[in-house]
């Protein structure tokens, strides 16, 4: 809602579309939603099969897009197509004409969060609806760059809960007429989860400090959001082992985290496509395909 349907509208909508759009975003009195990945183009967004084309007074969209937030609730909808060839954000709202959002069923992680398509048979948009300059990949991709920014903060803080609910278990919990937090093995596991959470925190501390002076290069930010939802996973397995068997029950919540953060690992770019656009910074070869 935030970074990628109120952003994209700040930074690259006209004025009267800000004044149109965002009151009503900003209030939480309207839902957005941006729709970018497709049923068959996920890390490879430049091969979209989403089109636009030019008619009377505005364009006409066809398409899909798929495992999108927010958008069987969402009233309005960034959406990015090709228009003769080359990628343009439209601004789309609920209710025009050839415009669905099923819900997607059956999913066992970010459940709380509900996650559907956009299908769009002939969506007639109005010329004022598109974004007027921004061309390419440059617009989405400057949109999800803020959201993995989100992200690198966000799974650190299902790591500290993981961290803290082990801490707590471990102490409280007694086998062989002891804390199973007075264990070596124990102790080493949480001194681990505490390190890499403290430094996962303070890489994100640091990397704020560089956007808040448009110093932040976009490797950095694929380095942290990688590198922290790896490593908020890991913490959580392991959690998960240290409530034994307690951590398969959402008693506990653990396990909520463990689901949730295999998404996180993968959504606003997976695991290994950050490693390949730091590969590529380090080389200079891109190795994508």
């Amino acid at each position: 809602h935030t970074s990628l349907c109120l952003d994209p509208i700040y930074r690259f909508g006209t004025e009267q579309q800000k004044q149109k759009f965002l009151p009503d975003l900003c209030s939480g009195r309207k839902i957005g939603c941006f729709g970018l990945t497709e049923p068959d183009s996920g890390s490879d967004p430049a091969s979209m099969s989403t089109r636009a084309k030019k008619v009377d007074g505005g364009y006409s969209l066809t398409g899909n897009k798929m495992w999108i937030t927010n958008s069987p609730v969402a009233d309005v909808f960034v959406v990015w197509a090709k228009l003769d060839g080359v990628i343009r954000g439209f601004v789309l709202e609920k209710g025009m004409d050839g415009l669905s959002a099923p819900k997607i069923e059956g999913k066992f992680s970010l459940r709380a969060s509900i996650t559907g398509e956009i299908v769009m048979d002939n969506v007639f948009v109005p010329e004022e609806n598109m974004f007027p300059e921004i061309k390419g990949l440059a617009g989405p991709f400057g949109c999800l760059n803020k959201a993995r920014y989100g992200i690198a903060w966000g799974s650190m803080g299902a790591a500290e809960f993981c961290f803290e609910s082990s801490r707590n278990y471990t102490l409280d919990r007694k086998q062989f007429n002891r804390p199973l937090a007075a264990n070596q093995l124990i102790q080493k596991k949480l001194a681990d989860m505490e390190t890499e959470i403290t430094l996962g925190l303070q890489g994100c501390l640091q990397m704020g400090r560089l956007m808040d002076n448009h110093q932040c290069p976009v490797e950095l930010i694929s380095m942290l959001k990688r590198n922290n939802c790896g490593k908020a996973l890991d913490i959580a397995r392991v959690a998960r082992d240290m409530h034994g068997g307690n951590g398969i029950s959402d008693e506990f919540g653990v396990i909520r985290h463990v689901m949730n953060l295999e998404a996180v690992n993968t959504y606003e770019g997976t695991h290994d496509v950050h490693a390949l656009i730091l590969g590529r910074a380090i080389t200079g070869i891109p190795a994508f395909c």
